[in-house]
């Protein structure tokens, strides 16, 4: 890691609330591509899911999940669901944070992809229960469909319009249907590419 980058990296972990977002906005700029010093902060970001401050929490999980791409080992496949607890942080805040950057982890790969949608999915299901419900369901679809559109994988969008039609308070299911442009929510529309599609 280079010397700039470094004190950017170290930086995340400052008291002061201006440098250390000054610092996140420049390593998340730098892994929008990929990196070769992953690993040298990797099991630290991991740490630092679990700091005292919920700031840097939310930072490393963004920073983690723009790592990814960086990941050869694929160790994100094993470490995907400290990400996933993430999304129940006990500040709402770092969890939507979390929740919001975890499609960039599925754009990867299959198995990346395949991880990805699996929690999204197990998070929609149960996350009814918790207090703000129906926007952590909304952003679990922003979520999908934001992967959905660079991965073009039509099994990301039947899973997300399956989920919508789970939905038993029509309000809502029309509120999520509108992330993928569905008309009539509960039916499945046809692919893009077919004549008649919504």
């Amino acid at each position: 890691m280079e010397p700039t980058t470094r004190t950017q990296y170290d930086n995340l972990y400052v008291q002061d609330g201006d440098v250390r977002y000054a610092a996140m906005n420049a390593i998340l700029a730098q892994t929008e591509h990929p990196v070769d010093w992953a690993y040298e902060v990797w099991d630290d970001l991991l740490t630092h899911l679990q700091d005292k401050n919920n700031h840097v929490r939310t930072i490393a999980a963004q920073v983690l999940c723009n790592l990814a791409k960086s990941d050869p080992e694929q160790r994100m496949l094993t470490d995907f669901a400290a990400l996933l607890a993430a999304t129940k942080d006990e500040k709402f805040v770092t969890a939507r944070h979390t929740l919001q950057a975890l499609w960039k982890v599925g754009t990867v790969g299959p198995a990346q992809q395949a991880r990805v949608v699996e929690g999204l999915a197990k998070r929609f299901t149960e996350c009814l229960a918790e207090k703000n419900g129906t926007l952590i369901r909304y952003d679990i679809m922003q979520d999908l469909k934001q992967l959905y559109d660079v991965v073009q994988d039509e099994t990301v969008r039947e899973q997300a319009l399956a989920l919508i039609a789970r939905e038993q308070d029509e309000k809502y299911r029309k509120k999520y249907a509108s992330v993928w442009k569905v008309r009539k929510p509960g039916i499945v529309p046809a692919t893009p590419s077919t004549p008649g599609a919504t």
